[in-house]
């Protein structure tokens, strides 16, 4: 679904990416790990076509998209929904309109039924639909970003999502309410995802899956034994607070 072929990105001459490889099967969860800085986000912006890769290809569901042009990335974009850091929910926007944000501002469908798609994914997110009229200022962090989860799947049924920091300062029990959001879009929808986090434990709850990069390298892509026992030290070092934690976990961890 996705592939990265041996990008590499650079900002004003210093290198973000280099010679990054890998890839992400239909229906599968792989998170990103990697310190602040490591080059995470930026994986996510290529994906997006925010930002052009100096070489290397980027492959979307079997289209190379390196050199496409912008009305060719817009009808990707369609198949991808993205979960910024934080949520980044309109604070202005109640949060029915911020779940069918998409729907009022690109298509021509009727108010009534974008209220009704809204209501749907609420009752989807577990969430009360006396929170249609709600500014997002009411809610806990947890509930805000359920529904920007909710807004990015509210509008094409994507195929495939990125998630920035998803649980980055959450409290443990909202913390488990996203992640079995994700898996349960993993098993419900088929979606293909990208989990960017620095919070190994949650890392360790969404996926069995994982890419780690340093200094804009990929240093480990496999699945959560390989990485619990992988040899180099950068690796080691970055997990070494967390492993007994991580290993204390049930079995039925990740997706």
């Amino acid at each position: 679904m996705i592939r990265l072929e041996h990008v590499t990105f650079a900002y004003r001459e210093e290198p973000v990416l280099i010679d990054v490889s890998f890839s992400v099967a239909p229906g599968e969860t792989k998170v990103i790990l990697g310190s602040s800085g490591s080059g995470k986000s930026t994986i996510l912006k290529v994906i997006l076509g925010l930002v052009q890769p100096q070489s290397g290809e980027v492959i979307i569901d079997g289209v190379a998209m390196t050199r496409a042009r912008e009305k060719e990335w817009r009808a990707v974009r369609r198949k991808i929904g993205m979960v910024f850091q934080g949520g980044a929910l309109f604070d202005s926007m109640t949060i029915g309109e911020n779940i069918g944000y998409y729907l009022l501002e690109y298509t021509d469908k009727p108010l009534a039924e974008i209220e009704q798609t809204a209501l749907h994914i609420l009752r989807y997110l577990d969430l009360s639909e006396d929170l249609l009229d709600v500014l997002p200022d009411e809610l806990s962090g947890g509930m805000e970003r359920r529904v920007a989860i909710g807004r990015a799947i509210a509008a094409e049924n994507p195929s495939i999502m990125l998630y920035d920091e998803p649980t980055t300062g959450l409290d443990p029990i909202s913390t488990r309410t996203i992640t079995d959001l994700i898996g349960k879009l993993q098993r419900e929808k088929g979606v293909s995802s990208i989990v960017v986090t620095h919070q190994i434990t949650d890392a360790f709850g969404i996926s069995n899956e994982f890419l780690m990069v340093h200094q804009g390298r990929v240093i480990f892509d496999g699945d959560a034994p390989g990485l619990l026992n992988c040899r180099d030290d950068y690796v080691r070092d970055f997990l070494g607070p967390y492993l007994d934690s991580v290993r204390s976990l049930p079995e039925h961890v990740g997706q």
